[in-house]
């Protein structure tokens, strides 16, 4: 059993809860307690990076919990004679929705860094926050907590790499936020955009959202822009040397654009003398 909190697996059957559940058990600073609390003693931790919750999936779990009860216990720490919810929002919003009084909880003593490291976890395991609401989370681990992503990777289970990749989708301009939220855009669908322009964006975003594009769609798409303008430009060098070349040799402005070369000439004297020189 990983992860538990010392005696946990007297307390309660084993089968009830997932191996990953509780992962921050080893920084706790007390043994965890299991007891029965009255939801209504049960308050929200206004930190807890997840805000929104599916009224249908809330209604399905109710309904779960009314045949078969609350398999696993919330995680909670009491503070102001409340219980304030470190993990398990949904299961005790469901509960309030079933009509219990009471719901299993696990009492435990953390400080506010562990509470919202549990809380990331819990919620990352299961894909329940949205990028931008993870990466919320690690911005407030980065900033309130001074953790390296380094030091946030390592708790919460990801690659540094990975962390990095989402703090950077806070750099986004609001209304891609939006977007990315409303459309349901993924952290590697965005990537490609936290390192461009704002323009650029409104140009490629709706593209991205009303094909469908793939994480590698996008990249697919800015590799092959990148490529374009680089030979675009080298190109342009070339053509600007062979200009000034000709120029010189012929005494007048020389023009190269696509596969067209223009001689602009100033007077009619100017073009026969020029006519005349090609001619040879």
């Amino acid at each position: 059993m990983k992860g538990l909190g010392r005696g946990f697996e007297s307390l309660i059957p084993t089968d009830l809860i997932d191996e990953e559940f509780d992962p921050t058990a080893k920084e706790d600073k007390q043994e965890s307690k299991l007891k029965e609390i009255k939801v209504t003693d049960i308050i929200r931790d206004e930190d807890q990076p997840r805000r929104e919750f599916s009224e249908e999936a809330l209604n399905a779990l109710a309904s779960s919990i009314k045949e078969h009860g609350v398999l696993q216990p919330i995680v909670v720490t009491k503070e102001d004679g409340k219980y304030k919810i470190v993990a398990g929002e949904r299961r005790w919003r469901s509960a309030k929705l079933a009509g219990l009084e009471k719901i299993p909880a696990i009492v435990r003593t953390l400080d506010s860094q562990n509470r919202l490291e549990l809380a990331i976890i819990e919620n990352a395991q299961r894909e329940d926050l949205n990028p931008l609401e993870l990466a919320t989370a690690y911005a407030k681990l980065a900033n309130q907590f001074n953790l390296s992503t380094e030091d946030i990777a390592a708790k919460v289970g990801k690659s540094e790499v990975s962390v990095q990749s989402y703090l950077r989708l806070l750099n986004l301009p609001d209304f891609a936020k939006q977007i990315m939220v409303e459309a349901k855009l993924t952290e590697g669908v965005m990537r490609p955009l936290t390192a461009r322009d704002e323009a650029t964006i409104k140009k490629v975003l709706p593209k991205i959202v009303k094909e469908g594009w793939t994480a590698r769609q996008v990249e697919r798409y800015f590799a092959t822009t990148k490529k374009k303008s680089s030979a675009a430009a080298i190109k342009r060098h070339q053509h600007i040397k062979d200009e000034d070349a000709l120029s010189a040799k012929y005494a007048t402005l020389v023009k190269i654009t696509g596969h067209s070369l223009t001689f602009k000439c100033k007077t009619d004297s100017e073009l026969k003398k020029l006519v005349s020189t090609l001619k040879g």
